[in-house]
């Protein structure tokens, strides 16, 4: 299968992946053959990039790491569980979410599961799930980057217990936040941003309060806008001053937000959401954290095309776990010649090659196709 973007998506061509709506069904079902109406509806919902099924990319599978009837669960619980205290006093509000801890708790526990079980680089699959409700999919992938991320940190499972409740929650103060500054599809004004970064004191204050969760995920919640160097907010807090905890929810929070489709922002690749983080790196970020990160999420899809600096072309086909910004390609074009018969590398095995750029809007040739 090969990734590509919508906008060289053409009638014909085959869909290689499900795409599910929020409820759990499928929206459009694997091996469908696309048509413009299937064009037209997928530019609607906002879909940046799809997989498809053609002759280049014969054999080259993409298996996301949660698998879907665990996702769909898991942010359905999310849903319910949030639902449950949205328009409540804060009060009310700690005192349901109280009620509700056993539900989180395991939510969180199958993730560690099913992310400590794995040796694999994290791969999640954004535009394969479309949801209504960005909060929800925001915190359940939050919480995978995460986990992945204090796991290759050494952290210990009691640990990474906590760094997942506090992912999980570390939005939930957004629901204190009017609905129409949430969900403007423009940027907002002075007043709606500063409104907005409230969400983080009215989580820490809804979340300080329960007796069934520790008080650092009320820490998680309050400082994940934190930076080290002191610009973030809401309080200003520096390198020292940030909860360990938080640096890391923060940076997922960033790297999720940046390669998820939104409204008003179209996505970017993975490869794209990390050069955000790293450019942040050590001065921002912390520098740790960020490497973490790299070491323990997919820089460049399976099935998406690259173009190297030694005038080759080809499409990655499997990941490398020692290296994950430097994966397997199979090579079908050099020195814009398309070859009789392509062949795999791993990047790793060339040190001197760089890779130019991410090409899932290149047009295939049609003899290849």
């Amino acid at each position: 299968m090969r990734l590509i973007s919508i906008d060289v998506l053409k009638e014909g061509m085959v869909l290689a992946r499900t795409i599910w709506n929020e409820a759990g069904h499928p929206l459009l079902k694997k091996d469908v053959v696309i048509n413009e109406r299937i064009i037209q509806r997928l530019q609607q919902l906002n879909i940046h990039y799809l997989y498809i099924d053609d002759k280049i990319s014969e054999g080259i599978e993409v298996e996301e790491t949660v698998p879907t009837v665990v996702r769909n669960k898991t942010i359905s619980t999310i849903k319910n569980s949030f639902q449950s205290i949205d328009g409540l006093s804060p009060v009310n509000a700690s005192y349901v979410l109280d009620q509700q801890s056993k539900a989180i708790l395991s939510i969180v526990d199958e993730l560690l599961s099913v992310v400590s079980g794995n040796d694999e680089i994290l791969t999640i699959l954004t535009d394969a799930y479309l949801f209504d409700e960005y909060l929800y999919q925001h915190s359940f992938q939050v919480t995978l980057y995460s986990i992945a991320i204090a796991k290759e940190l050494g952290y210990s499972a009691e640990d990474l217990r906590i760094i997942g409740i506090g992912a999980l929650l570390h939005d939930i103060g957004k629901l204190m936040v009017p609905k129409e500054i949430l969900t403007k599809p423009g940027r907002l004004t002075f007043d709606e941003f500063e409104t907005m970064k409230q969400h983080t004191r009215y989580g820490f204050d809804l979340l300080r309060n329960l007796h069934t969760i520790s008080l650092i995920v009320a820490h998680c919640a309050f400082q994940h806008h934190e930076r080290i160097d002191g610009s973030g907010y809401p309080r200003g807090l520096v390198d020292f001053e940030i909860h360990p905890f938080a640096k890391i929810i923060g940076v997922a929070d960033v790297f999720d937000a940046v390669t998820t489709s939104r409204v008003y922002r179209e996505k970017m690749l993975p490869s794209q959401g990390l050069a955000i983080v790293e450019a942040g790196s050590g001065t921002i970020y912390d520098a740790r954290v960020v490497n973490a990160l790299k070491m323990s999420v997919v820089h460049y899809p399976n099935g998406v095309i690259l173009k190297l600096s030694d005038g080759r072309r080809g499409i990655v086909s499997r990941q490398n776990t020692l290296d994950p910004a430097m994966p397997w390609i199979r090579i079908f074009e050099e020195q814009n010649q398309i070859l009789a018969a392509t062949y795999e590398v791993n990047l790793v095995d060339y040190p001197n090659v760089i890779i130019e750029s991410v090409e899932a809007d290149y047009v295939v040739p049609s003899k290849i196709e």
